[in-house]
């Protein structure tokens, strides 16, 4: 296992201020998508690549997605709005 002062293979070929331009941010939700600073392009297993240009892009992380990559949302729980006991007959 790499020592954690060592730097990555990117760190080092890649000049700072390159690296700060290039930089993005994610943000993991909790039982939800990665939220992604765009635009961002995303190498697919079958070497398609997603691109998006949107300033957020949400990450489908659970692969439940019918957009997958991105999130369709798939991952919450659909609940009832009315329990079937309380329907009229």
């Amino acid at each position: 296992m790499p020592d954690s002062t060592d730097d990555t293979a990117a760190a080092r070929t890649c000049p700072a201020e390159l690296r700060e331009a290039s930089a993005r941010r994610v943000t993991v939700e909790p039982c939800g998508p990665a939220l992604v600073e765009g635009p961002v392009e995303i190498a697919l297993e079958d070497g398609t690549v997603a691109r998006s240009d949107r300033f957020v892009v949400a990450v489908c992380t659970c692969r439940r997605s019918r957009t997958y990559p991105w999130c369709d949302t798939s991952h919450r729980r659909r609940e009832r709005s009315v329990s079937p006991d309380d329907r009229s007959p």
